[in-house]
Order: structure tokens, then C-alpha cells, then sequence
């Protein structure tokens, strides 16, 4: 009787074993310890922004600690190499912007590769970009601002967050598509562009809608477009660049990643969870923002990031654009 109870146990054991080593049940039992959700950049930007807005509603939802950490530096690359070295087991993620896709592609520096280090999880949003103006300029809208830089050859600067962001490719694509020349101005992040462009010391910039939003609301600088195909609900009156320069269109956009070989079923439970949480509160609030959000699932975006890439590698080599170190 003993022997029998004794391998009972044994087989019992050994079932229970096999039952959690595979994936169903791996995922089934994913989060069960807090996920570290790792930002490239510093606090108070609208990728942060964003970022923690999704870490809390996955926290709220698995019951289990999404802790977002900013470790920035090296324009994004200290924080996505971080994450590129870690064990793919799903408690360590990144949550970027689609510069994370384009700094590689002008950055030697950039040790890492989007498509072979990581694993695309979900496409969270696009952002469109919204074209901002020092208010004493007489620049109202697409069409002025095209005549001024014309009115004004070599004189007209626009400032970029970082080399190879969504607003310099915009600014890049909005130059060729117009007939537009301006100098371009590079900054080390958003803040000291805004800074100098309600100082006057730059004329534009193109930058997230969430950016320029509370200092076009207080009159410190003027949005006069955006980047997206259709008017934003936020800004109903500011036309888009596509009803002056036909076709034009351009988007930011934030994903989550994991280190590459994430197991599938963890993938598709944080992409299950990601597409739950933008069914939430979280689609007004963002929406409020200006942003457009893109439930999906991870092969979606896997097709998404690559075209976009494409895209993006055109522009960086038409235009030439290198970065400085």
C-alpha cells in the first residue's frame, strides 16, 4: 500500500511538472512576479507618458507590478540594449517611439538590431505631429508657412528633438514635398526646442501633439498643422499638411518589445492584455491627446515596424541625414 501511495505521488508530481513546462501553461501563469517596463528616455515626454498610462492598466489587469524604470542615454540606446541582453522570459520589456526603429540606421553607436534583438509585441499608438510656429511670425497655416521660407531663403530654422526622431523625418519629408528650404537645428530633446521657440531664437518645430498643446492653448507659440492624414478632434480648426501638400502624412508611434525568442504564449498574453487595456478609459484619455490608437496583434505590427522602416530608411537616405556621433 505504501509503495503504490508513494508512486502516486511520484506520478502525480511528475504530471503536475510537465503540465507547467508548456507554453499554455507557462503563459497562463505569466506575470507571476513583478515586469520591469524599461523607457530609453527621461520622465515627463509623451512617450513617458503614454508608457506609464499602459504599465498601470496591465498592473491593473494581471494583478501583478508593471514598474516602468527610465534609463536613458545614448538617445535611447542604453535603455533598449538593456532590454535586447535580458532573458527573454517576459519580465523585462521595452516600451518606446518609432525612434527606437530609425536610430540604428544613422547611429554606429546603436548596438542592437530591431528585427533580430527584439520581439514586436504590440503596436500601442501613432501619434500624429502637430507644426508649431513662433507666435510673431505671420504664419497662420501650411500655405504661409510656405510663402515666408520662400520670402526668406536660407533663413527660416526649424529645430529637431534628436536625429532621426519622427519630427526630423517630418521635417525632412515636409521640406522636399513643399519646395521648402530651411536650416535645420538639432537639440538634445524636446524642452530646449520649446524653450527657443517661444524665445524666438528658432522659427518651427515639429513635435507630438501632446508636446506643443498646453503652450498653443496659452498663446506661447502658434500650432498651424499637423501630420496626420485627417484634422485632429483636438484641434478641429488646424488644417493638415495634406490639404496644402497633397499626400504628405506622417505619424510617431509607440510599441512594446521583449528580447527576441520571447516564448509565443507570452507574447500573445501581453499583446491580449495590451489590446484590453486600450479598450479601457486609457482610449479616451489618449485620444484627448491627440493620439490614434492601434489594438492588433503582434504580427500586425511585426508587418507594420518593417514597412515603416522601409519608409523611413528612404527618407534618412534621401535627405542624407547623419548623426553626429
Amino acid at each position: 500500500m505504501q509503495r503504490q501511495q508513494f508512486l502516486h505521488a511520484v506520478f502525480v508530481t511528475a504530471a503536475l511538472c510537465a503540465s507547467l513546462g508548456t507554453p499554455a501553461a507557462w503563459a497562463q501563469a505569466y506575470p507571476n512576479k513583478p515586469v520591469k517596463v524599461i523607457i530609453p528616455f527621461p520622465p515627463g515626454g509623451t512617450l513617458d507618458v503614454v508608457g506609464r498610462m499602459l504599465a498601470q492598466k496591465l498592473s491593473e489587469q494581471t494583478g501583478q507590478s508593471f514598474v516602468v524604470e527610465n534609463r536613458a542615454g545614448g538617445g535611447g540606446i542604453i535603455g533598449a540594449s538593456a532590454v535586447a541582453k535580458s532573458p527573454a522570459d517576459g519580465y523585462t520589456l521595452l516600451f518606446n517611439a518609432s525612434t527606437f526603429t530609425t536610430t540604428p540606421m544613422v547611429l554606429k553607436s546603436a548596438n542592437y538590431d530591431v528585427v533580430k534583438d527584439f520581439t514586436a509585441i504590440s503596436l500601442v499608438a501613432k501619434a500624429p505631429l502637430a507644426v508649431a510656429v513662433n507666435k510673431n511670425l505671420p504664419i497662420t497655416d501650411v500655405k504661409s508657412l510656405i510663402a515666408y521660407a520662400k520670402a526668406n531663403p536660407g533663413k527660416m530654422t526649424f529645430a529637431i528633438g534628436s536625429t532621426a526622431s519622427a519630427g526630423h523625418l517630418s521635417t525632412e519629408l515636409l521640406k522636399r514635398a513643399s519646395g521648402m528650404e530651411y536650416l535645420v537645428v538639432p537639440y538634445k530633446g524636446s524642452s530646449p526646442a520649446y524653450q527657443d521657440l517661444i524665445g524666438g531664437q528658432i522659427d518651427g518645430f515639429i513635435d507630438p501633439i501632446l508636446g506643443s498643446s498646453s503652450f498653443n492653448k496659452s498663446g506661447l507659440l502658434r500650432v498651424v498643422a499637423v501630420t496626420s492624414k485627417e484634422r485632429v478632434p483636438t484641434l478641429p480648426n488646424v488644417q493638415t499638411i495634406g490639404e496644402t501638400v497633397p499626400g504628405y502624412e506622417f505619424y510617431s508611434w509607440y510599441g512594446l518589445w521583449g528580447p527576441a525568442q520571447l516564448p509565443a504564449e507570452v507574447t500573445k498574453r501581453l499583446n491580449a492584455e495590451v489590446n484590453k487595456a486600450l479598450a479601457t478609459d486609457m482610449r479616451e484619455k489618449l485620444m484627448e491627446q491627440g493620439l490614434l490608437l492601434t489594438p492588433g496583434s503582434s504580427e500586425d505590427f511585426e508587418h507594420f515596424e518593417r514597412e515603416d522602416m522601409a519608409r523611413s530608411a528612404k527618407i534618412i537616405s534621401e535627405g542624407k541625414i547623419r548623426a553626429e556621433q
